[in-house]
């Protein structure tokens, strides 16, 4: 466990008095499951989840005592900029947190986990460090008991398992589902976004179905009323969890680890994850000629896309060019990288630590040089990290296969020397 352990957290840790705490002793006191809490002391969205979060730890505790072990721990990831804001956070919470001075390591975790919201729980297994549950804030809500320990993902069938609807009234059972492809919609109506997707997906839809396509599509609703519920559903040609089963909206929002609205989950007909950019594949495939959407190793940046720039760190080499011959070169010549990137982490079940992009020349493009204050070279080879507010530049005359892979190598092995955006 402690080597799995230390790749995430290092070696150290801290306690509420001050006090160093080998990761390596988590072992020794029975821990089998961590709890990365990425929070603040401020604001009351954190407050109201470290008070819940304590209660919840407290019992744990008690168990373990009674036990004689302890099952759970809990990591604080802290967003404070300030030492004596983090000093003062930490002396209030019961559990472990990691170093102030540790800011390197915080960043990996941030970017590591997607983590895009505060504040956020993330429970990771001890003995392989693999996340366990994504959405440990529905946990504290769903199970404050600790009976369904330690949450690990079950089958979509399972999680989905009971009567469904449709608009019109009419129910039909879960199973239905089976042997089709299955888009999981994490919707609402009080949000412009996901109307604004519906009425794309509508069609989508539509065109799937035509061309012969064994396709479902799951509402999951986050509507703050059944009314509201009922009135975005009327809009709908598909098929919903019912809004007063809130314990299977909220399991399916566990099982996908879902942080904001609109979200796409696409699934296999086995119910396996195909793609979780299902809004951004809709927007950029109208036709649907590409469905069912398997993700591509290296993307065309677009204004529908450029949102996925904010999820972690990313590879963009700009070209600057609107020949389409262009892009696809540069395509090409990333291609090799990024697929054995993303091989090298699906193996080992993780996401790749990059995303790959090519960037041509429009207006989206300027603004994003613009706001990244990048040099107008081009070909420009960058790695671009937003939540960190850093950028790696490799300004060359020719980019190469051996250039991009040697800077690929040298980020992911902490070699270059981040400049700030």
């Amino acid at each position: 466990m402690a080597g799995a352990l230390t790749e995430v957290l290092g070696e150290v840790l801290v306690a509420a008095d001050g006090e160093e705490v080998a990761v390596s002793a988590l072992a020794a006191r029975g821990v089998s499951l961590v709890g990365l809490y990425f929070g603040c002391s401020l604001g009351g969205p954190c407050a109201q989840l470290g008070a819940s979060l304590a209660a919840f730890y407290g019992r744990f505790r008690g168990e373990a005592a009674a036990a004689g072990g302890q099952r759970l721990e809990i990591v604080f990831v802290s967003a404070e900029q300030e030492q004596q804001q983090w000093q003062e956070a930490v002396r209030a919470m019961p559990w472990l947190a990691l170093p102030f001075a540790d800011k390197h390591r915080k960043l990996k975790l941030w970017n590591k986990y997607r983590v895009s919201n505060i504040p956020s729980l993330i429970f990771i297994d001890a003995s392989t460090g693999k996340v366990v549950c994504r959405n440990g804030l529905l946990v504290i809500r769903d199970d404050p008991e600790g009976l369904e320990f330690p949450w690990g993902p079950k089958p979509f069938s399972e999680v989905v398992a009971g009567p469904l609807l449709r608009n019109n009234g009419q129910t039909l059972d879960s199973n239905a589902l089976e042997g089709s492809h299955v888009g999981v919609y994490f919707s609402a109506h009080w949000c412009p976004p996901c109307r604004s997707l519906t009425r794309v997906l509508v069609e989508s839809y539509r065109k799937i179905k035509e061309a012969g396509q064994k396709f479902e599509i799951l509402f999951v609703s986050a509507d703050r009323s059944e009314d509201s519920f009922k009135q975005y559903f009327s809009e709908m040609p598909w098929v919903a969890v019912p809004y007063a089963d809130e314990a299977r909206r909220s399991r399916l929002n566990r099982l996908y680890g879902i942080q904001g609205i609109p979200t796409l989950i696409v699934l296999d007909s086995k119910g396996d994850v195909i793609t979780r950019q299902g809004r951004v594949e809709v927007l950029n495939d109208v036709e649907c000629r590409e469905f069912p959407w398997h993700p591509k190793p290296v993307l065309e940046l677009t204004d529908s896309n450029a949102v996925q720039l904010n999820e972690g760190p990313c590879l963009v080499l700009f070209v600057d060019s609107e020949d389409d011959g262009e892009s696809e070169a540069a395509k090409q010549l990333i291609q090799p990288i990024a697929e054995k990137i993303i091989a090298k982490y699906k193996a080992k079940e993780e996401e790749a630590p990059l995303l790959f992009f090519v960037a041509g020349e429009d207006d989206m493009t300027d603004s994003l040089r613009d706001y990244t204050n990048l040099p107008e070279a081009a070909p420009l080879l960058t790695i671009l990290d937003m939540s960190a507010r850093a950028k790696y530049v490799m300004d060359v005359e020719e980019i190469t296969p051996e250039i991009v892979e040697a800077f690929v190598s040298d980020f992911l092995a902490d070699k270059l020397k981040p400049e700030p955006i």
